[in-house]
């Protein structure tokens, strides 16, 4: 059985992506949102999301390049002089895992999401962080130490296999994910053994910020069997903070919009659903329901 789980990143980030992930929702292939807690679109994310029941909705944490949900003053390692998170993820890395109370700051801050996250009322579907930084084996150890505590039972391990994008794109040649699938591959292990749903395959990191239309559709024809993961940035327009360069947001739009990629999923019986919907059995139907 090929399951597929079609996710949308930055949902909260500004009302260009909530627009986006609406739309796509109600009349695209959307299944899944993960939701930044502390972003300036968040409370106007979390009221769309209430009206659509079958959108399953998970916690982006945010440590990295965006806005703290703790008082600055408790988070002076981890943030800049203007309040908002560091961008040289290696060398904050490094300082979580050798400095106590580095750590202690970023667990602090990851406790404060969750319980951000829970304070909307929405069903946890799942949580994963932006930039992948759960992949640093630290940051993954708190994740799951505390997101277990406010019912985490579903995450992401971006292993993402070459051979399903070089069939997509012939002659394209995505280079080997040298840096990244190592730990995503570890990471997936430890989940696994604590008891957290992680797909078989995750795709979205060659092509980020350009998934079109055919890409998707693509995927979609050659999955293998088991549970996978999608992931886009689908938003109407850019420009908006923390919006990255390069990234073509309105195509990754179209993409979730296209009827190409939607009967790429009906030819290759692609059943689509969220984490929660595939835990109970009862996937999301191809027609969107809460339209």
């Amino acid at each position: 059985m090929r399951r597929l789980i079609v996710t949308a990143d930055d949902f909260g980030a500004a009302p260009q992506v909530n627009d986006a992930v609406e739309l796509a929702h109600r009349e695209g292939v959307l299944t899944s949102a993960s939701l930044m807690v502390a972003a300036p679109g968040t409370s106007d994310a979390v009221a769309r999301a209430k009206t659509m029941p079958r959108l399953r909705v998970g916690l982006h944490l945010v440590l990295v390049e965006g806005r703290p949900t703790s008082p600055i003053a408790d988070l002076p390692d981890l943030v800049t002089r203007r309040g908002v998170f560091r961008t040289d993820m290696a060398a904050l890395g490094a300082e979580a895992f050798f400095r106590p109370k580095v750590r202690r700051q970023f667990a602090a801050e990851i406790d404060a999401q969750f319980a951000a996250f829970a304070a909307t009322g929405l069903p946890l579907d799942h949580a994963n962080a932006h930039k992948h930084y759960h992949l640093h084996p630290t940051i993954a150890g708190l994740m799951l130490a505390i997101g277990r505590r406010y019912g985490l039972s579903a995450s992401r391990a971006p292993i993402e296999p070459r051979a399903v994008l070089a069939a997509v794109e012939p002659g394209a040649t995505p280079g080997p994910a040298f840096l990244t699938e190592p730990w995503a591959r570890r990471l997936r292990a430890r989940f696994r053994r604590a008891g957290i749903a992680v797909a078989d395959q995750v795709f979205g990191l060659a092509w980020s910020g350009h998934m079109t239309a055919p890409r998707v559709a693509g995927i979609a024809r050659h999955l293998s069997e088991g549970l996978s993961e999608l992931y886009l940035h689908p938003a109407t327009a850019g420009g908006f903070e923390g919006a990255a360069d390069g990234y073509d947001y309105a195509g990754e739009l179209s993409a979730l919009l296209s009827t190409q990629v939607r009967q790429a999923c009906v030819d290759a019986n692609v059943t689509l659903g969220g984490f929660s919907d595939f835990r109970t059995h009862s996937p999301v139907p191809t027609r969107r329901e809460d339209a």
